[in-house]
């Protein structure tokens, strides 16, 4: 059974601090701040500001060793991720499994906002991060 990509839900920004990220996003582009989270597992706290249906999610990481820090790392602050908003996650990991794509997240787990989400590895979708979200999961 395939499901249905909805919407771009957001984009994952890594930044070595939320604080100072805010600067622009708050001050200069006048976005909200909506809530601020961590997600102990993932090791990053995360800063959600809403714009339109979707919006730009700061990631902030706890420590070096992270993956939002080994990233930063590696690649200094920028786009980290974009998330897809699908009907049923483990359907769509199920069916990208079935086509050989290289997945993170063998089964969705709980992320920022109590969403139920699994990452697909960037080896099969052009070098980029993609997020599944499920549609209707977590206080979006």
């Amino acid at each position: 059974m395939s499901s249905k990509v909805s919407k771009i839900q957001h984009l994952g920004v890594a930044v070595s601090s939320i604080e100072d990220a805010l600067n622009f996003w708050r001050e200069g582009m006048g976005l909200e701040l909506g809530a601020v989270e961590v997600v102990e597992d993932q090791g990053v706290k995360v800063a959600l500001l809403p714009i339109g249906e979707s919006r730009i999610e700061l990631l902030e990481p706890t420590g070096d060793e992270t993956p939002v820090g080994k990233f930063i790392a590696k690649r200094g602050q920028g786009i980290h991720h974009i998330c897809v908003e699908v009907d049923d996650v483990a359907a769509k990991l199920e069916e990208l499994k079935t086509r050989g794509v290289r997945l993170i997240d063998e089964q969705p787990r709980i992320g920022a906002a109590g969403a139920l989400v699994a990452f697909i590895h960037p080896a099969n979708t052009g070098g980029v991060l993609i997020e599944l979200t499920q549609k209707g999961t977590g206080s979006h």
